[in-house]
């Protein structure tokens, strides 16, 4: 252990008490991606030339939130809790022992972009590209939550960086979770906003959030403690790097596919508007003709 290392000290989960109520510090990082997320729709719906109204936008942000809560639950028990639930599966209800599945909240979130996209009769890849650059900091917010909590540490390091947790044990460990709100949260927030200062086809955000978080978080899991209980599983990763692998590959497919979708309607609406004037053409030599 260095010197230098900063010591975490033990900071209370509860931000706040209003009478009875105890705010505790991941709410509120849940609160303040909520509220982001809420204020960026609107901004998003202002400058959509009538594409989306701000109602339409705060029913989405809800189905979007029921998706979060929902899918993140689902997917932490049946991702990383398995065994507790086929021996109780009374466990996934349990919201108040904690645990939640990023991942899983992406299946949620998807799922609710799918059903509401049905329902109000939108293309489902339009919808996707009008959430994904309202999530990333609200994941980065989560980020801070899981590091005021001293939780979700990283490896152990003899790095001037690393951190001493208080319930971790005496040795310093990356901050792990500094380097997903760093990664996650800024970064790929950055990424998005650029990206969607231009038109961009129908699928391609969707694809680079899919793509560019399943990066970031497969890189950062290499610093990121494994779940005890489950540790490295095949070819030495970790549960949360095969879970990202699929959100790469199919981050990559739906790039793929949207410039190529885009690349296609441009041929043929280039077709249609050379077939609309060549038959524009031969009704001015048959008017043409006519007349001498």
């Amino acid at each position: 252990m260095s010197a230098s290392n900063f010591v975490l000290p033990n900071i209370d989960p509860v931000a706040f008490s209003i009478g009875p109520l105890d705010i505790r510090w991941y709410g509120l990082m849940y609160l303040i991606g909520f509220v982001f997320a809420f204020w960026m729709a609107n901004r998003q719906c202002d400058k959509s030339n009538g594409l989306w109204t701000r109602e339409q936008a705060s029913d989405l942000l809800f189905y979007g939130f029921m998706g979060v809560i929902l899918g993140g639950r689902v997917g932490y028990v049946l991702f990383y809790q398995f065994p507790l639930f086929l021996d109780n599966p009374l466990y996934l209800f349990r919201i108040w022992e904690g645990g939640m599945s990023f991942h899983g909240g992406v299946l949620g979130v998807v799922t609710a972009i799918i059903v509401y996209a049905k329902k109000n009769q939108r293309a489902i890849l339009a919808v996707g590209d009008f959430v994904v650059p309202l999530l990333p900091v609200g994941l980065g917010a989560g980020r801070i939550g899981n590091f005021i909590n001293s939780e979700l540490w990283g490896r152990v390091t003899d790095s001037p960086f690393g951190i001493i947790f208080p319930n971790a044990g005496p040795l310093p460990r990356h901050p792990s979770q500094l380097y997903e709100f760093a990664l996650e949260g800024v970064v790929l927030f950055i990424i998005l906003i650029l990206f969607i200062r231009k038109k961009r086809p129908a699928g391609s955000v969707a694809g680079l959030f899919l793509l560019a978080y399943g990066v970031f978080r497969f890189i950062i899991e290499f610093a990121r403690e494994p779940d005890a209980h489950l540790g490295l599983l095949s070819f030495g990763l970790s549960m949360g790097q095969l879970l990202s692998l699929p959100m790469i590959i199919i981050g990559s497919l739906l790039i793929i596919y949207a410039y190529r979708n885009q690349e296609r309607e441009t041929q043929l609406a280039q077709a249609v508007n050379e077939k609309h004037g060549k038959a524009k053409k031969n009704q001015s030599k048959k008017h043409a003709a006519k007349k001498s």
